[in-house]
This record gives C-alpha cells, structure tokens and sequence, in this order.
C-alpha cells in the first residue's frame, strides 16, 4: 500500500512537472509594478515592454502609478508575498526588502542565465550578492523660476549660498511665492535625500565615514543646517513643509508658486508637457561660500527587482535582461531624459530638450553620489533625521548640535 502511494505521488509530480515544462510563454503573464510610465511620456513605456512580448511571447501587464503610491503599494506587497512578478524600486528601499525576503537574489538568476553582468554600470547588493540593478539614472539639480527672479528683483541665479539667501529675502519681499521647498513628510521622508542633503554634497560634504555615520562634529553638516533653519525661519520656505511629500513640491513649481527646487530630471517631460508656458530652467547646486572644489550631484535612480514571490522567476530575468539590453537601455534613458544603465548603450540625446543638455553639463561638471543607495533600513535614516529636523525648525531642539548627536545615535542603531 506505501509503495502503491509513493509511487502514485511520482507519478502525480512527474505530470505536474511536465504541464509546467508545457506552459508556452503565450500563457505567462508578468506584471510589471512601477511608477516610470507615469513619467514618461503617454505609451512610451507600454511600446517598450510590447517589445519583450514581441520577441518572447511572454506578456507584460504595466501597473503604474506616481512613485508614493508605488512605494506604498509595493511595500504592502512585500509584507503580505502579493508583490508584484517585476517591481521598481528604489535604491533606498533594497536592504529593507532584501532583508526581509520579499525580492529576489538576482546574482543567482543572472548566473543561471549566463548573463555577462560586465555590462552592468552598477548593481545594488545585500550581503554581497545583486537584488536590484539601476536602468537609468537622474541627476538633480536646481530648479529655477526665472520669471519669479525677475519679479522679485533677482538677476542672475545664485552660485553661493550668501547669494542664494540674498534672491531668497528678495523674493520673500517683492512676491507672493515661495523660494525653497524641503518635502518633510515622514511617510516620505525622501527630502532628507533630495532636498536637504543635495546641499552638503555640492559643497563636498557627506553623512558617511567609512562607511559609518559621521552627523557629529561635522562641518559642513552644521552649516547646511543652519541654512535650513535661517530659511524656515525668515519663512523662505513653502508653508507647511512638514506635510508635505516631493510630489506636493513639484506641483507648487510647475504650478508657478515656488522660486527654486531641487528636483530629478524624470519629471521634465511632466512639467513641459502640463505647465508649458513655465518659464524655468537648471543650475548646479549653491556652494558654500568658502567651498571652491568639485561638486556631489545627488543622483537617483529608476531600478529593477523581482518579487520573491514570483512564480516565473526565468521569465523576469529575462525581462529584466531585456530592460538593461545596449539598444532597448538607450531609448529608455532618451525618453526618460536620464543615462543609462547599461555601460555600453549609446542614447542619441539630440532630440532631447534644451533643458537636459543643460543638466547633462551640469552633471559631467561634478561627480555622483547618494549615500542612501544601499544604506541599512535606508528610508528609516531619512525619517529619524526628517523627525530631529523638524524638532530644530520649531526650536523644541535647542542646537543642532543636539539635533545632529540624537540623530547620530539612531543612525548607529540602524548601522550597528
């Protein structure tokens, strides 16, 4: 009787074995959960992956919506194992998910495959091996509104930051706008990222020593907070800051209410394409005063994992091989107004607008850098920072210096 049921059950996987083997690529579908399509412009991103389809058979159903909302929903896919077959992601969102087991190991899939990873400008590890690979990459630079300069009696765009709080008090004073906006939401605590810490790095500034938070006794970290506080205090800043997330900034810019953002290059198309007669333009980053060398250039990324939970883990890589391939890695990266992932794509930026020639110069004038890509618990560091920042803005913290050592000590929980 044993032998009879064990041998019933080798028949029974023997035969589910074979229906999968049968599965033709027709019947596989892949849903591809990201916030890109919203970003580029209507049906490009839909034409690219019907590409994939066009060559494998393998369907792709997009799932795009704003990138908060990706986070959101992505993230409630990670703690219930509903996430998405192939997800973007963010570089400061891999070691949390990584750790958690919700993404796959890529490094394993790509070596399956034989995938020559050489290709690969970088690869975003968790304990040494890949679980996300950035497609494109964007720069950030300063968004101006040069009709708001030129109201307020601004005229030329700053370079230093004296200059800076100078157009800042001007526009205060002669307009009904605002001059800067820090997104301090800690839902989506990515302004310590973008618009807080952009300003450190442009001055040669960093939170990291060896790979170690370094918050204290720190220079130029003092400094850029400092800037902050003169500008929430003298209310240079978008009122209610502390509600808002970046997407709230972006719309008071291309809705002409604020003089200056610090804003990727993706939302170009989106701003032209919404607010066209939005007289504005790209500068690099304020220094420092005192500060005359090279400049960090925030930069951030539109990467790509696979869910842990998905049930056709060759076809995803597949895909994703396909996303990062030199011909369909270069169109993206047009379109997207980024550069590629792929070391050996050729985007041909000729017909791209004005304006990202301009942030292209800005961005080969400096270097790269974020030091939250790959970060421990990445998003918590911006939001214990986010949480001490606005407890300095109301003066519940009296220096920050004490801001800066309570948010070193929960970095190094985080980092220990």
């Amino acid at each position: 009787m044993k032998a009879l049921v064990k041998k019933s059950l080798i028949v029974a996987a023997a035969a589910a074995m074979a229906m999968g083997m049968n599965v033709s690529a027709e019947d596989i579908t892949l849903e591809f959960q990201q916030w890109w399509g919203v970003e580029l412009p209507d049906g490009a991103l839909q034409e690219i992956v019907d590409g994939f389809t066009a060559e494998t058979g393998v369907n792709i159903e997009l799932l795009s919506n704003p990138y908060a909302d990706t986070k959101t929903q992505i993230a409630a896919g990670a703690a219930t194992g509903t996430m998405a077959d192939v997800v973007g992601l963010d570089g400061s969102w891999v070691y949390d998910f990584a750790k958690q087991g919700a993404i796959a190991d890529l490094t394993t899939l790509m070596d399956e495959d034989g995938y020559d990873t050489s290709q690969l400008s970088d690869q975003i590890k968790y304990e040494g091996d890949t679980y996300m690979i950035p497609v494109v990459n964007f720069a950030y630079p300063l968004y101006v509104n040069l009709d708001i300069l030129e109201e307020a009696g601004v005229e030329a765009v700053p370079t230093n930051w004296t200059e800076f709080l100078d157009a800042c008090a001007k526009i205060a004073e002669n307009t009904e706008y605002a001059a800067y906006c820090i997104p301090l939401n800690t839902e989506a605590p990515n302004g310590i990222q973008n618009q807080f810490s952009s300003w450190l790095w442009a001055s040669g500034g960093a939170l990291l020593t060896d790979g170690k938070p370094a918050l204290t006794d720190n220079e130029m970290l003092v400094k850029v907070a400092e800037l902050f506080k003169t500008m929430k205090d003298n209310g240079y800043l978008s009122a209610g800051v502390e509600a808002m997330k970046e997407q709230d900034m972006v719309n008071e810019f291309e809705n002409g209410r604020l003089a200056f953002m610090v804003d990727g290059i993706s939302h170009l198309t989106t701003i032209k394409n919404e607010s066209p007669d939005l007289n504005f333009t790209y500068a690099a980053m304020p220094k420092a005063d005192d500060y005359d060398g090279q400049s960090g250039l925030d930069v951030a990324c539109w990467g790509i994992g696979i869910a842990e939970n998905c049930e056709h883990k060759a076809e995803a890589i597949k895909f994703v091989e396909y996303m990062m391939s030199p011909e369909v890695n270069a169109k993206l990266s047009e379109l997207a107004n980024a550069f590629p992932g792929n070391s050996t794509a050729e985007p041909d930026y000729s017909a791209n607008d004005e304006l990202f020639l301009t942030a292209f110069e800005i961005f080969q004038a400096g270097y790269a850098i974020n030091e939250f890509t790959g970060a421990p618990t990445a998003e918590d560091l911006m939001r214990s920072f986010n949480e001490q920042l606005i407890l300095y803005f109301d003066g519940d913290t009296e220096s920050v210096d004490d801001m800066l050592a309570a948010t070193q000590e929960a970095w190094e929980a985080a980092y220990n």
